[in-house]
């Protein structure tokens, strides 16, 4: 068993295929026409047939609760793996992405959590 696909929920897929290209780098891999939606993922770009993200819309009306319930507690809906999250922290800060963490030693890494601007707090951790 293998993970090939993960999922994160987006309130509006054009702004978050906006977001995750043009702001943290990844790649769109598939974009096909859904109807009311599109099945939008996306790579990294240092692993083009890696693990897709899936920007999954919030049509479901449980969706949207479980993700507000989340992003108004602070706890990040996911996280993403980073050689130098201090480097990263500034590179999204110059970007104007809005953090709710700064870089913080927590033992046995370092985190920062930052909002996607599609209603999630994303965490990123050195690896």
């Amino acid at each position: 068993m293998r993970i090939l696909l993960s999922s994160v929920m987006v309130d509006d897929q054009a702004r978050a295929l906006a977001f995750y290209t043009e702001k943290l780098g990844f790649v769109k891999k598939q974009d096909i026409d859904m109807g009311e939606a599109r099945w939008l993922t996306l790579v990294s770009p240092e692993d083009s047939s890696g693990v897709e993200l899936l920007l999954e819309p919030t049509g479901h009306p449980a969706s949207k609760v479980f993700q507000k319930a989340l992003f108004d507690d602070g706890i990040p809906l996911t996280a993403f793996a980073v050689t130098n999250v201090q480097a990263e922290y500034e590179r999204l800060l110059a970007l104007d992405v809005e953090f709710s963490t700064e870089p913080t030693d927590v033992g046995s890494t370092i985190v920062a959590v930052f909002n996607d601007a599609c209603g999630n707090w994303i965490q990123i951790y050195q690896i």
